[in-house]
């Protein structure tokens, strides 16, 4: 069966793509636009839609690591735009890269109520390759065009018909179009570009340059974009060129490389033949900022909630708590007025585990304390459905302790969220010795609706992100003592593209939460373990970070006034002289090159012992949990990129001046 299909009557040709699940710009599609094009010859106006929940929504990736092949999009689009019989797309779903580059070719669009636009190629490190960047400042304006280019932002069909973008918007879109009777406009590609003031151009890509921290596309798409202030033909082929260029380059394959992880972690092999059970009422067992922000999430995606507490006035600031949060998201626009409506009406609070009797699901969300766990369960196994699915939000804790004795435990699993949990997207699913595969086929599909990328773990003490995060840290402080600071150790992993550097994000988090888990781990702490104690030493000052006025770094008017602190550089030298380090300088890619070295070798191991199905899976947490940059790809996928012989030279470095402190992973004792 053909993707692309012509049927022309009373003078009007229908050009029909079907090339599920989006659509896209396909080797097959191409050759069927091209053909229908000279098709359509003679017809008074030819009809541009597509089958299915979407208009064309990008091309085949699949396509991008092989050569091209004919006929590309860029002369696929001219002979559109070109064509004598001028067309119409028909546009609904979302319109989106190559799909809103073949919009804007054609004379005429009209959307379906809902439609939704955009240029996405910078979330793959690409520009557009078929005229997006000079057809979109033409056709939608300056700052519509940076937004979608750069930003991957995607505007509502009521944003594009008031910037002159699309010519209409119909529920009968189709029946609109096949009595379009309109004079045809100057074709996108001949028109002006608006004038725009250099400044405005300068001051963009200034903050762009900011926002990026060290990623190249949208940097690069809005120097594309400022080419369509030249005559076409001249910057059209330019824009092909690069985007080309970029399709071999190493953050686009690392982008790429992210884009089909998130799809392969969320189908790990432990939930085939799983049937999931439709989840629709929750309670959260906490009202803190985790069981709020849970419960948030819960609301969202159309959950009832019933927040527990231990008393009655712990459970309605934890209801005001969760109200907040919903108020905050209608404030930005995140949901409607109705929305934030239906999702109050869905929540309320108690002091009684009884009133809980009847969820399908219970996810305990108190702080860290296994007896207290424990006792959660034990009073919630005496009420609710010995069916229902009962989760722990430990960080640390092994969920077998907490579950000891709680009967029916292919119903016991762990969801480990991540805070602010209505915001952040990654989910480890916990899988316990006895976890049922329809269990975990739940919790996947649950992690779905809320939105989240789940992530399966087997146990292990901080199961993948946190064993990742305590690696990195104790590498971070060993680097301290040995002769770095705190702002070079910072600086050097901002520089790489984190979000934050080790040091700063321990102050905002709070260096009491190390430090117990510090304590925890004392009695198994290796013999011949290098172990740093500048950290006991800073919170045996009271230096716990930004909430206490200072941690590793001083702030002496609040969070934003962060200052290097010369008390703690002292006592960073005092250590090393008590442990007679001779303390060296370390540059930049020093410190990058250790820290990524040490994170490549712990999710190595990480997989090695079963903890986590494959490399996808570790990178996918450290993106989505951590703040590690995807433009990378994840630790694994750079350490790959990197080679494992370079690994492997710097972590016997790392092992040598850290003696007892690593083990070396399997792929690395080269």
């Amino acid at each position: 069966m053909s993707v692309v299909t012509v049927e022309i009557e009373n003078q009007v040709a229908v050009v029909t793509i079907d090339n599920p699940p989006v659509n896209a710009t396909s080797t097959a599609v191409r050759q069927g636009l091209l053909d229908a094009v000279a098709d359509v010859q003679g017809s008074r106006l030819a009809i541009l839609k597509c089958t299915g929940r979407t208009f064309v929504a990008g091309g085949d990736m699949s396509e991008f690591d092989r050569p091209t092949e004919e006929p590309h999009l860029p002369d696929v689009i001219q002979a559109i735009e070109d064509s004598e019989t001028p067309f119409l797309a028909v546009l609904h779903g979302t319109v989106l890269g190559g799909g809103l580059e073949l919009a804007m070719a054609c004379a005429f669009r009209i959307a379906a109520p809902g439609t939704r636009f955009g240029l996405p190629e910078v979330n793959m490190g690409l520009i557009p390759g078929a005229g997006g960047t000079q057809r979109a400042p033409r056709l939608f304006g300056w700052d519509a065009a940076v937004d979608m280019a750069c930003s991957a932002k995607m505007l509502d069909a009521e944003t594009a018909l008031s910037l002159g973008a699309i010519d209409a918007i119909s529920d009968n879109a189709l029946s609109l179009a096949l009595t379009w009777d309109q004079s045809r406009p100057l074709p996108v590609s001949q028109r002006a570009a608006p004038a725009v003031e250099a400044e405005w151009l300068q001051e963009k890509r200034n903050k762009l340059v900011t926002r990026a921290r060290g990623q190249k596309a949208p940097v690069l798409n809005f120097d594309a974009l400022r080419w369509a202030l030249k005559p076409f033909a001249e910057s059209q082929p330019r824009e092909r060129e690069l985007h080309l260029d970029l399709r071999q380059s190493d953050e686009s394959k690392a982008l790429r490389h992210a884009f089909f992880a998130e799809r392969q972690v969320a189908k790990p092999k432990a939930i085939e033949g799983g049937t999931a059970t439709d989840i629709a009422h929750v309670a959260v067992v906490g009202g803190g900022l985790m069981g709020a922000g849970i419960a948030t999430n819960l609301l969202f995606s159309g959950c009832s909630v019933c927040l527990i507490e231990q008393s009655q006035e712990a459970a309605l600031a934890g209801q005001e708590r969760v109200r907040s949060l919903l108020d905050g998201a209608h404030r930005r626009g995140k949901i409607s007025t109705e929305k934030l409506a239906t999702a109050c009406s869905k929540l309320t609070s108690t002091a009684t585990y009884s009133d809980a009797a009847n969820v399908e699901l219970v996810i305990e969300a108190v702080f860290e304390d296994l007896s207290v766990k424990q006792q959660v369960f034990e009073e919630l196994a005496a009420v609710v459905d010995d069916t229902a699915l009962l989760a722990t939000n430990t960080s640390y804790l092994d969920p077998r302790d907490i579950f000891e004795g709680i009967a029916n435990p292919d119903r016991l699993i762990g969801l480990h969220f991540f805070s602010p949990a209505h915001i952040m997207k990654l989910l480890e699913v916990v899988r316990l010795p006895n976890t049922s595969v329809d269990t975990l086929a739940t919790a996947f599909a649950l992690a779905k609706r809320l939105k989240k990328v789940a992530v399966l773990s087997d146990i292990c003490d901080g199961f993948i992100g946190n064993r990742m995060l305590a690696a990195y840290r104790r590498e971070a402080e060993y680097l301290l003592a040995d002769g770095a600071t705190p702002a070079q150790i910072d600086t050097a992993m901002r520089a790489f593209g984190m979000a934050m550097g080790p040091f700063e994000a321990q102050d905002m988090s709070g260096l009491q939460i190390a430090e117990a888990n510090r304590r925890r781990q004392d009695s198994t702490r290796g013999v011949n373990e290098r172990y740093i104690t500048i950290s006991d030493r800073l919170c045996a000052k009271g230096r716990y970070g930004q909430r206490s006025g200072k941690g590793w770094y001083d702030y002496p008017d609040g969070p934003k006034s962060k200052t290097e602190s010369q008390a703690v550089l002292d006592i960073i030298a005092a250590y090393a002289r008590d442990q007679g380090i001779s303390r060296r300088a370390f540059s930049t890619q020093d410190i990058q090159t250790q820290l990524l070295a040490v994170l490549a070798n712990e999710g190595a191991k990480i997989v090695e012992d079963g903890i986590a199905e494959n490399d996808a899976a570790v990178d996918m947490v450290k993106i989505h949990g951590y703040g590690f940059p995807r433009w990378t790809g994840g630790p694994m996928h750079h350490a790959a990129r990197t080679g494992t012989q370079k690994i492997a030279d710097t972590l016997r470095g790392v092992s040598d001046r850290s003696p007892g402190s690593w083990k070396i992973a399997k792929r690395y004792q080269t």
